[in-house]
């Protein structure tokens, strides 16, 4: 791998032009390369021999992805890349050539993963190249030096990188994507991808966000909100089900804040896109903070009653004090979010409402942590994430002063046994629902499916019911799940309008 001397090209543009080859024209002239043959008199070293061999494009590549589905669709978009210009993409790192780490920064012991993949990848002599937040943020980090960066907005550049990796030299792409001055949304939406789930298309809508919270490492990243135009999603939505896919995920760092910077808004959005959807098929929002669905409560709860939509909203809340949420910078008050979640279910019935909460931000107080307990109570939310707080070097948050950790560790576990002490699904044992099958288990017994309102059902592993809406009765109820019984004589329904892409099959190559 390449040391600290040697040289860091900041970008490629001095190296790769215009008229030189594009991979997929090169992967198609290699088999009728002819080597040149070096004069006898020219004396060559070993590390230039070495270098002299590489020829990139052959070379295996392991890739592993950390955080959230905006992150998962990068490493998506990163793989279809690398695959089609020749790289073989391989699930064993220890056969890999070069390992790509795709980097998460919200909390600590994500980047404690990264970092100490990076420093696993050179003990094994392995090359590297480094994405996402992490080094978008911090790119002067010691542990980084040395190595090639791609930044969260030049994933479509991560065959230039991963070509220069390899032949030794370190590079890194860390600007933004504009046109006219204005920021754009990101790389291209039909750029090749490997869907790690072939039935299942996730979609950036918009990267960065409007909010300055003061624990948020993302934004330093992500940066203010960019919003890809409607047309362009519209495409890739209909390009998905042409592939077989039966499951869009929208996401961004907040879906809804889309189309402020642009002139529209998430219901318009969504209502073009629910226009593309095959019966039987579904469509699942991503991310919301409250502050900028409140103004479209009645569009949104019209488009969540959409029989293709999942009647699902992520509507994070962090904490039930004002007090707390002014020192995060929120920019909202406990009773905007009490609204959005009153409101929705009202006019959605059955919606779930999952939820996030920090444990121990700095200077929450007793009460301010017994007021968010009371919230829990009232909603008894279904799908809550439970974060204690770390401190991210570089927020503002990190120079509050702290909590003390055993609280902290108290606070949690405290809010985790409320959670555990009760069962949201009991009450739904003996229903008959229509449900989309769509993953495997973790433990590889039972196949998953979603209902209308995204609760997860267990199903009996039948292939012919992979990516299909079918019907069962459920007959059990966990904490995180059910279990449905097919019923009997009823059809599986397909819902895609094309055989799905096989199992590591690289999206997009057709329509180029």
């Amino acid at each position: 791998m390449p040391s600290a001397c040697d040289p860091v090209i900041e970008d490629i543009e001095d190296m790769v032009s215009s008229t030189d080859p594009t991979p997929h024209e090169r992967q198609s002239a290699r088999k009728n390369i002819v080597p040149r043959p070096k004069k006898k008199k020219e004396l060559l070293n070993d590390e230039e021999l070495q270098a002299d061999s590489v020829i990139p494009g052959m070379q295996k590549i392991w890739m592993k992805t950390w955080g959230c589905s905006h992150n998962n669709s990068d490493g998506e978009y990163m793989a279809g890349q690398l695959a089609a210009s020749g790289y073989k993409m391989t699930d064993d790192p220890a056969e890999a050539d070069l390992w790509l780490l795709n980097s998460c920064t919200v909390k600590n012991p994500a980047e404690d993963h990264f970092r100490n993949s990076i420093k696993k990848a050179q003990e094994q002599e392995k090359k590297v190249v480094v994405a996402g937040c992490v080094p978008q943020a911090q790119p002067r980090m010691d542990y980084l030096k040395g190595l090639s960066i791609i930044g969260v907005q030049q994933i479509d550049r991560v065959v230039e990188v991963v070509d220069e990796a390899v032949k030794g030299h370190s590079v890194r792409l860390l600007g933004q994507k504009k046109e006219g001055g204005r920021r754009l949304g990101g790389a291209r939406l039909d750029l090749p991808k490997i869907r790690k789930n072939p039935l299942i298309e996730i979609i950036s809508i918009n990267t960065g966000c409007l909010n300055a919270c003061t624990y948020c490492k993302t934004k330093h990243a992500r940066g203010d909100l960019a919003s890809y135009p409607i047309e362009e999603l519209v495409k890739r939505v209909r390009q998905s089900f042409q592939e077989g896919v039966c499951e869009i995920w929208l996401t961004s760092e907040d879906t809804g804040a889309y189309g402020r910077d642009i002139g529209t808004d998430l219901p318009t959005l969504l209502w073009r896109l629910v226009e593309q959807i095959p019966d039987g098929a579904m469509l699942r929002l991503g991310m919301t903070n409250p502050p900028y669905i409140l103004e479209h409560l009645g569009e949104m709860a019209k488009i969540l009653n959409h029989p293709r939509v999942y009647a699902f909203l992520h509507v994070p809340v962090q904490s039930a004090s004002d007090s707390v949420l002014m020192d995060m910078k929120r920019e909202y008050c406990i009773d905007d979010f009490k609204r959005v979640v009153d409101f929705l279910k009202e006019r959605v019935p059955g919606v779930t409402i999952a939820t996030d909460i920090i444990c121990g931000f700095p200077g929450e107080t007793e009460e301010d942590f017994q007021e968010t307990l009371e919230l829990v109570k009232l909603y008894r939310f279904p799908s809550l994430f439970i974060n204690q707080f770390y401190p991210r070097p570089g927020t503002p948050a990190a120079k509050m002063e702290q909590v003390p950790a055993q609280v902290k560790k108290q606070r949690t576990r405290e809010l985790s046994q409320l959670f555990h002490s009760y069962n949201p699904y009991d009450h739904k044992v003996g229903e008959m629902q229509h449900v989309l099958v769509t993953e495997e288990s973790f433990d590889a017994q039972y196949y998953v499916a979603h209902n209308k309102f995204y609760e997860q059902v267990l199903v009996p592993k039948k292939v012919e019911f992979k990516g299909k809406m079918i019907e069962v009765e459920i007959y059990e109820a966990g904490k995180h799940f059910m279990k449905g019984r097919p019923v009997e004589d009823s059809k599986p329904f397909n819902p895609s309008i094309a055989a799905p892409l096989q199992q590591g099959e690289v999206s997009g190559l057709i329509q180029q």
